[in-house]
């Protein structure tokens, strides 16, 4: 039996905060989605092949150029919601709503933080923080071996912690499309179909009495 605390954490990590995404607030959400999953894949594949080799270090060049594309779309991101393309509906009370917008919060924040770590650790190892070719950021501080190896590390823990928060966040997103039948994945899909079918599905907020 599916309880109603059991219900609002799943809501929690959904992130749902009743809010229904224009188009380009969801198109930054699966770009940054798609870029999230890329550049964590990169990075396992090429530590299965040896230092220094070129198919390494172009997983390595096409890491670095993504992440600076992550790093655009995140302030784009940021900036639309802050302005003009946040809908917000009347307000709701309660710790759930409050929790679900921490789960925001923080996979923003993190995001932040592991483009900027990532940006430093190119820096650290004097390796060029290059967009596909096209130009190259210098770098504004003087890096320690040490420095760099901290930040190495950082990058790495605060890039796994993402994927563990962004994947609990889309399981329990599915466990209320496919189980709870309700609207929190719809709106954030675009089409005529998923804005019909947001509008047909029951709100979560409201939970089933027991009979």
């Amino acid at each position: 039996m599916i309880t109603k605390p059991f219900t609002q954490a799943t809501r929690i990590a959904a992130g749902n905060d009743r809010l229904r995404y224009d188009a380009l607030e969801m198109s930054f959400h699966w770009a940054t989605a798609l870029l999230v999953v890329a550049q964590y894949l990169l990075a396992q594949a090429w530590g299965f092949l040896q230092r220094g080799t070129p198919v390494r270090l172009e997983l390595q060049s096409l890491h670095v150029s993504l992440g600076l594309l992550l790093t655009t779309v995140l302030v784009l991101r940021i900036l639309w919601r802050a302005g003009p393309g946040r809908r917000v509906l009347p307000a709701t009370t309660g710790l759930v709503e409050i929790a679900s917008k921490l789960v925001h919060y923080a996979l923003y924040g993190l995001l932040v933080a592991v483009v900027g770590l990532g940006a430093c650790l190119r820096w650290a190892k004097h390796d060029p923080l290059s967009f596909f070719g096209l130009f190259t950021l210098p770098s504004p501080y003087s890096f320690t071996k040490d420095q760099a190896t901290l930040i190495g590390d950082l990058h790495n823990w605060v890039a796994t912690t993402i994927i563990i928060l962004a994947a609990g966040h889309a399981g329990a997103a599915l466990f209320h499309h496919f189980f709870l039948r309700d609207d929190i994945l719809w709106r954030m899909l675009p089409g005529k179909r998923a804005r019909r079918a947001e509008r047909d599905s029951p709100d979560p907020r409201i939970v089933p009495q027991e009979p």
